[in-house]
């Protein structure tokens, strides 16, 4: 097989850049049957690559949440022990996954008068 050959075999999943990152996220099937846990390697518009707690069979049509972006769907593109891609149904904006999860009100969002008052409080 030539490298033009292998490229285009690869499918939209292996075209679109993708970022790493680790990211947890449970997958299940899309009647609800839990499929373990798995760790989000990386991650681009169109699928990812996850280490999965144990191995789901290409084919697979899976169902997950990911922080961020919230319900996703897609199907197993490959397997390899517990290692798999998986090709999305449709395209997510994968910088979504990377923004900082809120803990409370940002400091933009307490009025003036609360932010002032709250430094001219003394230490001990």
């Amino acid at each position: 097989m030539n490298d033009e050959q292998d490229s285009s075999d690869r499918g939209p999943a292996r075209s679109a850049p993708r970022d790493s990152l680790f990211l947890l996220t449970s997958f299940m099937t899309p009647e609800g049957a839990p499929l373990g846990k798995a760790r989000v390697r990386n991650l681009s518009a169109t699928g990812l690559m996850a280490d999965c707690e144990r191995g789901v069979p290409a084919g697979t049509k899976v169902e997950f949440e990911l922080r961020g972006i919230g319900k996703v769907t897609g199907t197993v593109a490959w397997a390899r022990d517990d290692k798999i891609g998986l090709a999305f149904d449709e395209p997510i904006d994968p910088q979504l996954a990377r923004k900082p999860v809120s803990t409370g009100a940002a400091p933009q969002a307490v009025p003036d008068y609360l932010r002032l008052h709250q430094r001219s409080i003394p230490r001990r």
